[in-house]
């Protein structure tokens, strides 16, 4: 009988750390990115292949993600990145290999004069979370009631 190859993964959790051939760290961080002019755009379908996407993205660097909201306007990320990782270059990655996927799967975007190719702004926020990590883990996991909200209330229009 043949027993199929398990690969296993790159890392190991222990606990609140996590361990590398040979590192053990603890290195989380709270990033939040906007498409570009903010409009309200990430919704239904492209919400959803978004969410895939960056899951699917965020394995590819060891990267575990351990909070993701995806609001129409904004996108929240609570993830561990490995230290041989920086977050500049995993964004960059993030932000370009998303952009191009959702280009080739809704060509409609690339029509519009003020979308020039590029899906998301240039910039993100991003900041390192210590000791108030479980803060931050239900501030991005109830993002979107707190939105829902706020939006009832000022009857805010959305671009399409």
């Amino acid at each position: 009988m043949v027993l199929p190859i398990i690969q296993q993964p790159r890392f190991t959790i222990m606990g609140k750390y996590r361990k590398l051939s040979h590192t053990v760290y603890k290195c989380e961080y709270h990033i939040v990115w906007t498409p570009k002019y903010r409009y309200r755009i990430l919704k239904d379908g492209l919400a959803s292949e978004l969410q895939r996407d960056l899951y699917g993205l965020s394995s590819m660097k060891d990267v575990l993600i351990e909070e993701l909201n995806i609001q129409p306007d904004h996108v929240h990320l609570f993830c561990s990145i490995p230290p041989k990782l920086s977050v500049s270059a995993y964004m960059g990655f993030l932000k370009g290999k998303s952009a191009i996927k959702i280009m080739q799967s809704y060509t409609n975007l690339r029509k519009k004069v003020y979308w020039g190719n590029h899906f998301w702004t240039r910039g993100y926020f991003v900041s390192t979370v210590g000791l108030d990590a479980d803060l931050i883990r239900r501030y991005v996991k109830y993002q979107e009631k707190l939105e829902r909200d706020q939006e009832r209330n000022s009857g805010q229009n959305t671009l399409f």
